[in-house]
C-alpha cells in the first residue's frame, strides 16, 4: 500500500492504522507459510486498501468497523451477486484474519464485524463450495403463474392518486420476471436502453440495453412479450404524465431522479405480497432466477443466456442446471 498518497488522520481513521494493521498480518502470516505467494500478498494488499480508502472518506476507524459498514462498502462495489459472492468472501475472511490477529497482538476487544456478516449471508458463506453451496430460489409455478396474471391483467384505475406509481412498480416487476434484471438493473434503466426497432409487433419494445456495472459488462436482454406489454403501458402513461428525467422508472412523478434502492426494494416487496407471493424474502432474486430457469428450459445456448444476465461465471449457470425445472409458460 502506498502510504505517500494519504495524511495521517486523527482518532485511528487514517490509513496508517489500517495499513499497520495488514502489514503486521501479513508479516505473520508470510512467517508462518500461510502466505506463501507474493502475488497472493498482493491481492490482499490491493483489497485492503480499497476497503481503506473508502472508510478514511467516512472517517470509519479500524476498530470500529461494523458489519453494516461492511455491508454497505460491499454494496458500493456491486452487492451480494453471482459475481460478487467470492469476492466478498475473501474480503470478509482478510477482515476477520487481520482483526483477530490486531486483537491477539495488542489486547483489543474482539471486533467480529467480518464474522457477523458471513453468518448473515449464506450467499457469501457458501460462495466457495460446490457441494455446499445453496441453489439459487426460484417461484414455485403455481406463484409465477399467479404474479405473471396480477401484473398483465390486474391494472390500476387510470386517474388514481397512486396510478403512475403503482404502473411503474408492476412494469418493474414484471422486468425482472421477464427479461431477468437485478434491482440495479431496475434502477439503472434509461429509456434510451428500451429497444423498439427490430421487434416483430409496431410499438411494442423488444429488448433492453443495459449499462455496465463494474461486475458485468453492458448488455442487450430480450423480454418476455406480456412484460414488454406492460413497460410499454408504463412509457405511454410516463409520457402523459409529463415524467421528466432519463430514467426508465424514477423516483419521483415530478423530479425525475434515480430510484432509491430502499424505495425500489419496498415497491417491488409490495407488489409480491399483493400478488399473493408467499415468500418475498429474496424475491426479486427469484424472479430473474426463474427467469434463466426458463430460457434453459427453452433449450436457449447456456453462453447466451449468461450474456443476458450479465454473467461471466460458468459456475452460475451450472448451478442453473442443477435445478431445472418444469416452468410456468410465461409468455
Amino acid at each position: 500500500m502506498n502510504l505517500d498518497l494519504f495524511e495521517e488522520e486523527p482518532h485511528g481513521a487514517g490509513p496508517l492504522e489500517f495499513q499497520r494493521a495488514l502489514t503486521d498480518w501479513l508479516r505473520a502470516s508470510q512467517q508462518a507459510g500461510q502466505v506463501r505467494r507474493d502475488s497472493s500478498a498482493a491481492v490482499y494488499e490491493h483489497m485492503w486498501s480499497a476497503l481503506a480508502q473508502w472508510c478514511v472518506a467516512r472517517g470509519i476507524a479500524l476498530d470500529e468497523i461494523t458489519a453494516a459498514d461492511l455491508d454497505a462498502y460491499i454494496a458500493s462495489r456491486g452487492g451480494f451477486d453471482e459475481l460478487t459472492s467470492r469476492y466478498a468472501l475473501r474480503l470478509l475472511r482478510l477482515v476477520e484474519r487481520v482483526m483477530e490477529h490486531r486483537r491477539l497482538a495488542h489486547g483489543l476487544p474482539a471486533n467480529r464485524a467480518a464474522t457477523e456478516l458471513i453468518a448473515a449471508r449464506a450467499d457469501v458463506r457458501f460462495a466457495n463450495s460446490h457441494a455446499r453451496d445453496p441453489l439459487p430460489e426460484v417461484l414455485p409455478a403455481s406463484e409465477a403463474k399467479r404474479l405473471v396474471s396480477y401484473l398483465a391483467d390486474s391494472r390500476p384505475r387510470p386517474g388514481g392518486a397512486g396510478y403512475w406509481q403503482d404502473l411503474r412498480n408492476r412494469a418493474s416487476v414484471a422486468l425482472m420476471l421477464g427479461a431477468g434484471l437485478t434491482p440495479g438493473d431496475v434502477r439503472a434503466l434509461t429509456l434510451e436502453g428500451v429497444v423498439f426497432d427490430g421487434g416483430r409487433v409496431r410499438e411494442l419494445p423488444w429488448k433492453l440495453r443495459l449499462p455496465g456495472n463494474g461486475n458485468s459488462p453492458a448488455r442487450e436482454t430480450p423480454m418476455a412479450p406480456w412484460a414488454a406489454r406492460l413497460l410499454a403501458s408504463w412509457l405511454q402513461v410516463r409520457r402523459q404524465q409529463g415524467i421528466p428525467g432519463p430514467m426508465c422508472f424514477p423516483s419521483t412523478k415530478s423530479s425525475g431522479k434515480p430510484w432509491g434502492k430502499v424505495a425500489q426494494y419496498t415497491a417491488a416487496r409490495t407488489v409480491l405480497l399483493a400478488a399473493g407471493i408467499e415468500d418475498v424474502e429474496g424475491g426479486s432474486y427469484k424472479l430473474r432466477h426463474t427467469f434463466a430457469l426458463r430460457q434453459l428450459r427453452k433449450g436457449k445456448p447456456s453462453h447466451e443466456i449468461a450474456r443476458w444476465l450479465g454473467l461471466s461465471d460458468p459456475a452460475m449457470m451450472e448451478r442453473y442446471k442443477r435445478i431445472l425445472i418444469t416452468p410456468v409458460e410465461l409468455a
